[in-house]
């Protein structure tokens, strides 16, 4: 069967630290872009915060303490209150070399931004084929090694949502 098309609705999250820390992953199809978590809804109907803690969980193994998620439970799972949706979105023109996850003719995404507090010393598991490296840096340190604009500007407006 052929695997579906994405949905051209995304989220990003910002993880960061309270002394403003923000970890980048390395993405495995691409060396040296590093970037935030990142995914596409599953389905049209899924809501962005879910959308939100699911790409968190897959690409770094950090669980949000979100209702209804298997690892809810968890006493390592970050507080469902740490992850704020910025109420932040980027209309973006997708790059050619990822166009054809996507249905003929569809050329743009909309990305959703949130920001996940998390601390000090927080395990990360990549899913190895997704990222192949994470590495944390201040916060405008981040924001010079993201390969995308619309990434490196969310992590430059970090400190304005630290407290929303």
């Amino acid at each position: 069967m052929d695997k579906p098309y994405k949905i051209p609705e995304s989220v990003l999250v910002v993880i960061h630290t309270a002394d403003l820390d923000v970890l980048l992953i390395e993405r495995a199809d691409k060396a040296g872009y590093w970037q935030s978590v990142t995914g596409s809804k599953d389905r049209e109907d899924e809501p962005l915060r879910q959308t939100a803690v699911r790409e968190v969980f897959e690409e770094t193994g950090i669980g949000v303490a979100e209702e209804g998620m298997p690892w809810a439970e968890n006493p390592d799972a970050v507080p469902s209150h740490h992850l704020r949706d910025w109420r932040l979105s980027n209309i973006y023109e997708i790059y050619p070399v990822w166009r054809h996850r996507y249905a003929p003719g569809v050329v743009k995404n909309t990305e959703h931004v949130f920001g996940l507090l998390v601390p000090r010393g927080i395990a990360v598991t990549l899913s190895p084929r997704e990222h192949v490296d994470h590495v944390w840096l201040p916060y405008r340190e981040a924001a010079d090694r993201c390969f995308s604009p619309s990434n490196a500007e969310a992590i430059l407006q970090l400190p304005r949502h630290l407290h929303d």
